[in-house]
């Protein structure tokens, strides 16, 4: 099939399985995720993404669950000149904000997403950039002067933000990088500083690409998944989902039936669904020559009484929990993203 983006999202699933829930439309951040690789080069401001019309992505098989990203690249370079260039793979911005959580695999470790990356079969070490962006001004060199690190999830960004000196912390606030969030640690409602900033990480690494040949670049890494208690993107009175969900997510009419027959199925007081958001960049790709000749995905949405939605044509169900299609001349439209809304326990 050949495919430029995607188009609307088709069908839903029922209980007796005559369609499919899935609509597809990518985390990485309120729940975000995931990005395709790009060119890139390293400029004043730093790691920037740019086009070459030298190298091909030949083919993408993309596996996406709430559990794991696995991404297998093949590229070729279409020159009698070996290509060597920086390869840059850009996550969606995570917003900080206590009111909608993100699950962070690793918040501690500098590879918070336990990310991997092999060429040829050839372990390859990534960097990895990161930027603090607060209402769209890169904050990065402030918060690295008062020694706050710039990954507002990390228990240490936490621990930072809170021993800052009263001027230190106001100016913070007044710029909308941190936030009062009151609760109780045990001596009452108080007012914790909580890092409000975005951040915006990618992930590098420099390689070669040999003259006329094909080179297969593999990645892997744990989502880092946005979450609800609940159906975040429904209206609480009539469980209608919002405008901007049905576009995002491509939301029809048999998936809001089968979410309402799981509310009705269970008491007032007791949420049925929870709600999970996955993204994935999948615009970076044409930063590459041509469309990708050919582009597989796989969505796994982990269990049978699980339901998703996102945005996509020519779907087929290949087992219990999976959907897959495959595209030919392939150019992304748009970025993916993923609404996964999971069984409670």
């Amino acid at each position: 099939m050949k495919a430029r983006g995607f188009a609307r999202g088709i069908g839903a699933e029922e209980d007796v399985m005559r369609r499919f829930i899935v609509v597809f439309g990518l985390c990485f951040w309120a729940g975000t995720v995931l990005a395709n690789d790009s060119s890139a080069e390293m400029a004043a401001g730093g790691l920037e993404l740019v086009r070459t019309d030298a190298v091909r992505m030949v083919s993408e098989d993309l596996y996406i669950s709430a559990d794991e990203v696995r991404v297998d690249y093949v590229y070729r370079n279409l020159t009698d000149q070996d290509v060597d260039t920086l390869v840059a793979f850009p996550m969606p911005i995570y917003d900080a904000t206590p009111f909608e959580p993100t699950s962070i695999p690793y918040p501690d470790q500098e590879n918070f997403l336990g990310f991997t990356v092999f060429v040829d079969g050839v372990d390859v070490a990534p960097q990895l950039e990161q930027r603090a962006l607060a209402f769209g001004v890169d904050v990065s060199r402030d918060l690295v002067k008062l020694g706050v690190p710039l990954t507002p999830f990390s228990q240490s960004a936490f621990d930072a933000v809170e021993a800052l000196d009263a001027e230190a912390m106001a100016d913070l606030e007044a710029r909308g990088v941190i936030i009062l969030d009151m609760y109780d640690v045990g001596q009452g409602m108080q007012a914790h500083p909580t890092p409000y900033w975005q951040l915006q990480s990618t992930y590098w690494w420099r390689m070669v690409f040999p003259a006329n040949a094909e080179v297969r670049v593999s990645h892997s890494y744990t989502p880092a998944v946005g979450a609800t208690a609940g159906i975040g993107g429904a209206d609480y009175q009539t469980g209608q989902f919002t405008p901007d969900y049905v576009e995002k997510y491509c939301i029809d009419d048999a998936f809001q039936r089968a979410v309402d027959r799981r509310m009705a199925e269970t008491s007032d007081l007791v949420a049925p669904l929870w709600e999970q958001r996955i993204a994935y960049v999948l615009m970076t790709a044409n930063n590459w020559y041509g469309p990708i000749e050919r582009f597989h995905l796989t969505v796994d949405k982990g269990s049978e009484n699980n339901l998703v939605s996102f945005c996509a044509t020519g779907l087929t169900k290949t087992g219990p929990t999976t959907f897959e299609a495959t595209y030919t001349e392939f150019v992304p439209e748009r970025d993916l993203d993923i609404l996964l809304l999971e069984a409670a326990e």
